[in-house]
């Protein structure tokens, strides 16, 4: 009689029941636990593989590596599902509980793993009484048919009911050899029928099959190959996988079965395997260039990781079937917080955490719709339970402590609805829910007649394959031309210290009279404003700095200017003829010429400001995936005429300090009003084409241009003054070589009677 090798360990234990007596039993602890009223065990492969198993010698513990991040979210989703029981009404008076074992995709894993749960404190009677009242009344797993197999010889032996939620293989619904396996969809025999009609239907008569050496595959591939046959469809090739991923033929195999395919004439292979050993093969056919049609089993056909695995577009189509998944509400937003109820311990989430994935990972990683299954089947438990427990709204009355086969008794009689589909086991212990179709699709949108349009504020440029949303392109604080525009603004609030500093040290002193008294204050402040209209050119634009910028810069310098125009005016009216500076100083009040020139300004950018005020503008083009984010100054007329108005005030001291050029050299400011203006015009000048012309830099060189005409004030009216009042030696002129009258100074009009006789170069 042929039995399979897992069987033997198994048949060496019951033997050995037979002879001995109640033994201890200490496997290890699980891999995460809560206790509760009712325990609920759950086998699950969170690792897939355990190493050095083709060497192992005696009864050694089982090292397991390779997280697997798939049943690390089922696991996750039979958590979450418990503790939305616990917290709701469902069972009143009734905590569940639940010991999670690893059986590292292993068979003779899952044995141990389960005899752990079994165990009644610590041990495991192996004499011939039935164990009555395990430590689990139910358990859920295994992922793997091989697994769950040999599990279940074992849990028949004491009836503990089992539900496994992705063990397909056909033979698990032998009422007589697994009478207390239960599983939440169909078995394979119906895939097997469905995947025959789906290649019938696309008249794919000639197809290759690779499955793996495990109960899955071999009986999934006897399944599909008496239906297949009596659908008169022909196999190119039939090749097996080793199941144990750390074999040591692995890679080999894995490079013959890719040349037996890409050799072959047919087009269409089906592949029973795991998702570990499909993502293996095709690695090869990538690598190989090969592509074919691809029928997937349900055990990787959901699969994330082979979907998102580099250069899968180029191995083909890939169609397959799903068992149906559903929704699992609040169990996306338990896997972004990863937080478990006090006293509960789950070291399978330590070590995930230890990865340094953040928690929002694994809702990207996996599809957490393929969770259903275990969300039923925790609520399938419930069920039974609500009624072995006799509860009603307020308690659960009957006894907690019963016998596993008392619960299997009342899964097999339950019947639920959620999301409006009901649920039951057949007669074969079966789910059937049916199946989803599933169709890979290639990420190039490259042989379609028409783009697919992008949504939710996302684009694309041509060729590209996704959409994404486009980038603000504006003045970042820490980008290159705010740096720069900082660096020389910090500069000029500098100066501008430096020459209070120089004022107020000088202060009453000739060198403060000749710069024009409190005069160089007011100026100062006008610096202050321009400079600070500079800063808002950095950052993301709004309204509301639109608007400040240039109004603190028209604001700023027209008050500036006004000052300077006071200065020329006095040198202008202090060298008239002296019959006509009586009739010019009724004209000469510097108060009301610098708040009438500052007011003027006001009104122009108060108007501007109602009728065609600075707005936020974005541009965007569809070749690039930049959107230009900057101020538009409305029609352009408000700020033309708050330029224009700052140029007339330069030209008028620009030509009042032309006229006076040629008055005595030591009351002369003229050359550096003459010089201070004629920067400010030809900046300005400059600036103006480009921007008309609508420059991109436009904004740019407008900045760049309100620093120039700072500087060119600061170093025409203020750096001479630091000169005289810090560097230049001051000299006595003999009294009879000069004569000088002045009847006003400081901010008054300096009328002067000069008899020179000699140079008056080194007069200051």
């Amino acid at each position: 009689m042929f039995l399979p090798d897992f069987y033997w360990p198994l048949i060496g234990f019951l033997i050995l029941a037979g002879f001995g007596s109640a033994c201890e039993y200490s496997p290890g602890i699980c891999g995460a636990w809560a206790d509760g009223d009712i325990r609920i065990g759950v086998l699950s492969s969170c690792h897939s593989k355990v190493q050095t198993l083709n060497v192992r010698e005696r009864p050694e513990k089982y090292n397991c590596t390779q997280l697997n991040l798939i049943s690390l979210v089922r696991t996750l989703a039979v958590v979450h599902t418990i503790e939305t029981i616990n917290n709701s009404s469902f069972l009143p008076g009734v905590r569940l509980g639940y010991y999670i074992c690893d059986t590292c995709s292993d068979a003779s894993k899952a044995i141990q793993s389960t005899e752990q749960l079994l165990a009644v404190n610590g041990t495991l009677p192996v004499q011939c009484e039935v164990l009555e009242r395990p430590n689990v009344k139910a358990i859920i797993g295994a992922r793997f048919s091989e697994d769950s197999l040999a599990v279940a010889r074992l849990l028949s032996l004491y009836m503990v009911p089992q539900i496994s939620t992705t063990s397909s293989a056909q033979t698990l619904s032998d009422r007589v050899r697994y009478p207390a396996f239960l599983r939440t969809m169909p078995s394979d025999v119906h895939q097997t029928k469905a995947l025959v009609h789906f290649m019938k239907h696309f008249h794919w008569d000639w197809v290759g099959v690779v499955y793996g050496d495990d109960d899955y595959g071999k009986n999934a591939l006897q399944s599909f190959l008496a239906d297949s046959e009596a659908a008169d469809i022909c196999h190119a090739f039939k090749e097996v996988l080793p199941h144990y991923l750390a074999h040591n033929e692995i890679d080999k195999r894995i490079q013959e079965v890719a040349e037996t395919i890409r050799l072959s004439v047919a087009k269409v292979v089906v592949l029973i395997l795991k998702e570990e050993l499909v993502s293996k093969l095709f690695k090869e056919m990538i690598r190989q260039n090969t592509s074919r049609t691809w029928i997937a089993s349900d055990a990787w056909s959901m699969s994330r990781n082979i979907s998102q695995m580099e250069g899968i577009n180029q191995v083909g189509d890939v169609f397959g079937f799903t068992f149906i998944t559903g929704p699992n509400p609040g169990f996306k937003e338990f896997l972004q917080q990863l937080t478990l109820t006090p006293g509960s311990v789950n070291l399978f989430l330590e070590e995930y955490k230890q990865l340094g994935k953040d928690a929002g990972f694994l809702t990207e990683a996996v599809d957490i719709s393929m969770t259903y299954g275990e969300r039923l089947a925790v609520w399938s438990i419930a069920h039974a339970l609500k009624h072995l427990l006799n509860c009603n709204e307020t308690d659960c009355p009957g006894e907690r402590d019963f016998p596993p086969w008392k619960l299997l008794k009342e899964l097999k009689k339950i019947n639920f609805t959620m999301e409006n589909q009901t649920f039951y086991f057949n007669a074969s212990g079966n789910f059937m829910n049916g199946y989803d179709l599933i169709n890979w699709q290639p990420q190039e949108a490259s042989d379609l007649p028409n783009c697919l349009p992008c949504e939710n504020d996302t684009w694309s440029l041509k060729g590209w394959t996704s959409c994404k949303p486009k980038e603000e392109d504006y003045w970042k604080w820490d980008g290159s031309h705010a740096i720069v525009l900082l660096t020389f603004t910090a500069i000029g609030y500098l100066l501008l210290l430096f020459t209070l500093i120089i004022l107020l040290v000088f202060y009453g002193k000739p060198v403060m009279k000749q710069a024009g008294g409190t005069l160089c204050f007011v100026m100062m402040v006008g610096l202050a404003l321009s400079y600070t209209s500079v800063i808002l050119f950095i950052g993301k634009p709004n309204v509301h700095i639109c608007r400040g910028r240039q109004i603190l810069y028209a604001l700023g310098f027209s008050l500036t200017v006004s000052c300077i125009l006071v200065k020329a005016l006095r040198t202008f009216v202090s060298f008239l003829p002296r019959y006509r500076q009586e009739q010019a100083k009724r004209f000469y009040k510097p108060p009301v010429i610098i708040t009438c020139g500052t007011l003027i300004q006001v009104l122009i950018c108060i108007l501007w400001l109602i009728f065609d005020s600075p707005a936020v503008e974005a541009f965007q083009s569809d070749q690039s995936m930049i959107i230009t984010v900057q101020c538009n100054e409305g029609s352009g007329i408000g700020f033309g005429i708050m330029l224009c108005y700052i140029a007339l005030l330069a030209f008028v001291c620009f030509l009042m300090a032309f006229k006076g050029r040629k008055v005595p050299q030591a009351f002369n400011e003229t050359g550096h009003i003459i010089l201070s203006m004629l920067i400010y015009l030809f900046v300005w000048v400059c600036f103006t084409p480009v921007y008309i012309a609508k420059v991109n830099e436009r904004y740019s060189i407008q900045a760049a241009a309100i620093l120039m005409s700072c500087y060119g004030v600061i170093f025409c009216h203020f750096a001479p003054k630091w000169y005289m009042a810090l560097c230049k030696k001051k000299l006595q002129l003999p009294a009879q070589n000069l004569s000088i009258r002045q009847e006003q100074e400081g901010e008054g009009i300096p009328l002067c009677i000069i008899d020179v006789r000699m140079p008056v170069s080194g007069y200051s």
